[in-house]
């Protein structure tokens, strides 16, 4: 099988598939697949087989992505194609590629469309989108998550194996956990977000959904690294992923401080991740989780709406019918407010990332449920606000903090539903996560997003 983007490069350079042939079977999965909600636009197959067999022609297999069907997000800018960020009202034909797009084809990656999401970026659920809500891989009455939904399902369907998301407070983090797959997080301004809609431009990072972390890896060494184009973009050292760190010190919250909302299963599953971290050479120590809440709880009761507002200021001065209701909500909070209000909000989050830090100096990486439960479409539907922000419980705090993440799969619970696990570290530590968790993964001897293929148990 090849499956991964590793096993694909493979098999291309043993002269075992091509380029082309790899393009018409993600077409012919995308037929037989039959979800409409997962791409926006998606690209005619006449002209991605075209410019496969131009990639063949030229033959230079050492491209570090030579070949590989990409999905895009719609909110992140592809040369010819419309961006919509789900909202027809906002649409616009791009005139060039956002930088995490030209690297990818610069690397030999064929990009075969925009993919669905809530409406500009805003939800972790996959619901809030007037372009049909995509179908759960393993529940269809169960949300897909969001918000990079169809970049999650299009991955963990098999359609590509690899897609871009965005993730500003969980948005690739959370649908990769209910899809089975990798949802990598970087640090912020690793990856340029030029050519990004922005939801909150100080936050937002461009993240990638993957089957493995190899894969995962291999996409953020072609995408990372300064442009001057993004006036928030910085440089970290590269460090290449290793073995798991001896006795590597993994950060839990306290017994009582666990938030499950009630979900047995997830919390079993938790619990089981750490004795198999555990088990690896892990070692797990309890912190005050605490004042990671309360990081979480600034980003929507803080100025960071404001950003959003931002945004979208312009549109929902013209058109405000035109957006979803539930989006134009969250949005329109941020309308309100003062300076004194944003002063408050930086001085209560610098104190919280002093705490973050004392934090990290006790433990090398904290190991977290990527959600703490999942709901139903019609449980959301009816209670769109709360139970989107339970969604985002330990996901909501990171790009605040500071920090970086890597979202892995971790156990099928006993209802067939997936649950991940999520490493967390300082600004720069991208590539230790990446070894945690790889290892990690491979260790549950999980099957890849939807798919029959595993990835193993190592030696």
């Amino acid at each position: 099988m090849t499956e991964t983007a590793a096993e694909i490069l493979h098999a291309y350079r043993t002269g075992a598939t091509t380029p082309e042939e790899i393009v018409a079977r993600s077409y012919a999965r995308i037929g037989a697949h039959d979800d409409p909600a997962i791409f926006i636009t998606l690209r005619d197959e006449v002209d991605v087989r075209a410019e496969a067999r131009a990639l063949e022609r030229v033959g230079n297999t050492a491209l570090p992505l030579y070949g590989i069907p990409v999905a895009v997000k719609d909110n992140i800018d592809v040369k010819g194609l419309p961006t919509t960020a789900a909202c027809p009202a906002f649409l616009y034909h791009a005139t060039g590629d956002a930088t995490s797009v030209a690297r990818l084809r610069e690397a030999g990656a064929l990009i075969l469309g925009k993919t669905n999401l809530d409406q500009f970026a805003t939800g972790l659920v996959g619901v809030r989108t007037p372009y049909g809500i995509g179908r759960n891989l393993f529940n269809p009455k169960l949300i897909p998550g969001g918000s990079s939904t169809g970049s999650a399902l299009a991955v963990g369907a098999g359609l590509v194996p690899l897609a871009l998301g965005t993730d500003t407070a969980g948005s690739g983090r959370v649908p990769a956990a209910f899809n089975n797959i990798v949802g990598l997080k970087p640090s912020r301004g690793l990856i340029s977000t030029a050519g990004v809609v922005p939801a909150c431009r100080t936050l937002d990072c461009v993240s990638v959904l993957a089957l493995t972390v190899d894969d995962a890896v291999a996409a953020l060494d072609v995408i990372a690294g300064p442009d001057t184009a993004d006036p928030y973009s910085r440089s970290f050292l590269s460090r290449a992923t290793g073995p798991i760190p001896a006795a590597v010190r993994l950060g839990v919250p306290a017994e009582g401080q666990r938030l499950f909302f009630g979900d047995q299963q997830s919390a079993a599953a938790y619990d089981k991740a750490l004795v198999r971290l555990a088990d690896l050479g892990a070692k797990i120590i309890d912190i005050d989780i605490e004042p990671f809440y309360a990081a979480a709880r600034l980003l929507y009761d803080g100025p960071w709406i404001t950003e959003r507002y931002l945004a979208v200021k312009d549109l929902i001065a013209s058109e405000p019918e035109s957006m979803h209701p539930v989006t134009r909500q969250i949005i329109l909070a941020g309308a309100h407010g003062t300076a004194a209000d944003v002063f408050a909000a930086f001085y209560q989050l610098e104190e919280l990332r002093r705490m973050s830090e004392r934090t990290f100096r006790t433990v090398d990486a904290l190991v977290l449920p990527t959600a703490p439960t999942i709901y139903t479409i019609e449980e959301v539907l009816h209670d769109p606000m709360r139970l989107n922000s339970r969604l985002g419980t330990y996901t909501n705090f990171v790009n605040l903090l500071d920090l970086c993440g890597l979202a892995i799969p971790a156990a099928m619970r006993a209802d067939g539903t997936p649950f991940g696990i999520t490493l967390l570290a300082p600004a720069g530590e991208d590539a230790a996560l990446a070894s945690i968790g790889g290892r990690f993964h491979r260790a549950t001897g999980l099957p890849l997003g939807a798919l029959a293929q595993r990835q193993g148990i190592p030696a």
